[in-house]
């Protein structure tokens, strides 16, 4: 045992030697080069379902169906929706909701994916579900999903400056749902 421990020790300090005591960046890109597949690799061995986040789903339904999503916000600018139980039934779950919501595309450069589908709630308050009005006697509050992501940060490789992805994890709003309002007093 206390043999093995020796070896353990001695090949660790000569790898330090070799590599002169510096710590090495085997993954500091200095261009675009290599880094998708890098990046690729790295995000499905520690995300295997990955691809199944409706942020990341929804991107390309948003991307194509722009027109459609500027009438939806011309249409829905003015405020939260007039929800009437006619003609309803047809429509999305985030159309349908007492707390509506839409989504749009949130892009982030140094982020790994560099586009997410987020959710905007549309309403203040909820929809009544007997006038289809508003109401403020309880509020519309974001639903998160934690997702991970890779994040895109400066390194140094050989005295040059390149950069690296690290893991991170962040609160993607997904949906709207009503809660009751917080009292004052």
């Amino acid at each position: 045992m206390r043999f093995l421990l020796l070896a353990l020790l001695f090949l660790a300090w000569a790898e330090a030697k070799r590599s002169g005591g510096r710590h090495r960046h085997q993954n500091c890109f200095l261009s675009e080069e290599g880094q998708d597949e890098y990046v690729s690799s790295l995000f499905r061995s520690r995300a295997k379902r990955w691809d199944h986040h409706a942020p990341l789903q929804l991107v390309p339904y948003l991307e194509g169906d722009q027109a459609s999503q500027r009438r939806h916000r011309r249409h829905h600018e003015h405020g939260c929706p007039n929800l009437k139980s006619q003609g309803t039934l047809n429509r999305e779950v985030n159309e349908r909701s007492i707390s509506p919501w839409r989504f749009r595309i949130d892009e982030d450069e140094d982020r790994y994916p560099r586009k997410l589908a987020f959710a905007e709630c549309l309403c203040k308050g909820c929809i009544d579900i007997k006038s289809g009005d508003e109401t403020i006697s309880v509020n519309s509050v974001q639903v998160f999903q934690n997702m991970m992501v890779l994040r895109r940060k400066p390194c140094q490789h050989d005295g040059a400056v390149g950069f690296t992805y690290e893991v991170k994890y962040i609160d993607v709003p997904v949906a709207c749902t009503c809660v009751l309002a917080r009292s004052s007093s």
